[in-house]
């Protein structure tokens, strides 16, 4: 186990640097001009070339990658101060730390990915269950064109409806915002309710179909009509050995979904004003802001290999017959 994670994490690394230098060298193939937005409209030759000077901008740009990755781990020294470890330097926009914003948005991102991945997992895998348990009556066939239905969805779409019924109309739950678990949780949770439940929508969908065929699959393998054969009850034989059989895709997939899901928590601030990493990305895009957009790249692309690994672990947890060495 201990070989395996290493292998991982080393893989790990190789991705995150690869995915920065990518940003970074894509980043000054565009033909923008930074210091130019941080100079304002009055701007003169001797003020854009102060600001490149702050900002390392003068720099070769392998020198400026290099001395912005380093940042990272020991800090950097700018003209206008020290940024301590984990520097991710100034933004090119308001001249700000960078990490602080990182900080200030992370638990927003965190709360609705984590938050609808919960949901989706727990209703779809059970929406599955419940239909392969019940194959071939109206309760599969209900389920089953349920999932199609969700599958066509969208987020904008829904999140709008939602907002629509569930708070201008029935007044049955307040619009959706973000507050600090270690403050107040039940306002976190009920301020997450809604953007948790349209961000999963899709997802529910996905599993549920998924967990259905792969139960179905199961429930047919030798090892569990030998169960049956030796007079386990039919409880015992769907749960502890089709159930268990059956996770391991599910958990495979969703660790490939953890990426969509950041990719739809975007979409997902958007539509409920909720101040995130998707959000930062989008802005940190339209405005040129390269330490902006990569920190967020970079706790983004970290935050999925880390669950990757994390599931890719899990494999001999669920499945005995998995070895990792």
């Amino acid at each position: 186990m201990l070989r395996f994670l290493a292998r991982r994490s080393l893989g790990a690394l190789v991705i995150i640097a690869l995915i920065s230098a990518i940003t970074f060298a894509l980043f000054f193939a565009l033909p923008s001009q930074p210091a130019l937005m941080s100079c304002g409209k009055n701007c003169t030759p001797e003020a854009v070339a102060l600001i490149n000077k702050n900002l390392g901008l003068d720099q070769p740009v392998p020198v400026q990658y290099w001395h912005y990755m380093a940042g990272i781990f020991t800090g950097r020294d700018f003209t206008v101060g020290h940024c301590p470890a984990p520097c991710f330097g100034y933004s090119f926009s308001n001249q700000q730390p960078v990490w602080g914003t990182i900080v200030d948005r992370f638990p927003t991102t965190l709360s609705i990915t984590l938050g609808g991945a919960a949901v989706f997992l727990v209703v779809g895998v059970g929406i599955g269950m419940v239909a392969a348990a019940f194959r071939g009556t109206w309760i599969d066939k209900f389920f089953s064109s349920l999932s199609l239905v969700g599958n066509s969805l969208q987020i904008y779409f829904v999140g709008v409806i939602a907002l629509a019924v569930l708070v201008s109309g029935l007044h049955w739950m307040d619009n959706p915002a973000y507050y600090p678990i270690t403050e107040n949780p039940v306002k976190w949770f009920t301020g997450m309710l809604i953007p948790w439940l349209v961000l999963s929508i899709i997802f529910i969908a996905n599993y549920s179909r998924m967990t259905r065929s792969q139960m179905i699959e199961q429930l047919g393998e030798d090892h569990v009509r030998t169960a049956r054969a030796k007079g386990l009850g039919r409880r015992t034989v769907f749960f502890r050995y089709a159930w268990r059989g059956a996770l391991a895709p599910i958990v495979t997939i969703f660790g490939i979904d953890l990426g969509s899901l950041f990719g739809g928590a975007i979409i997902t601030e958007f539509t409920f004003s909720l101040h995130g990493l998707g959000r930062l990305a989008v802005s940190s895009v339209s405005e040129t802001d390269l330490p902006t957009l990569m920190a967020v790249m970079l706790v983004g692309c970290t935050a999925i290999v880390v669950a990757n690994i994390v599931v890719d672990a899990a494999y001999a947890v669920i499945d005995p017959r998995v070895r990792l060495a």
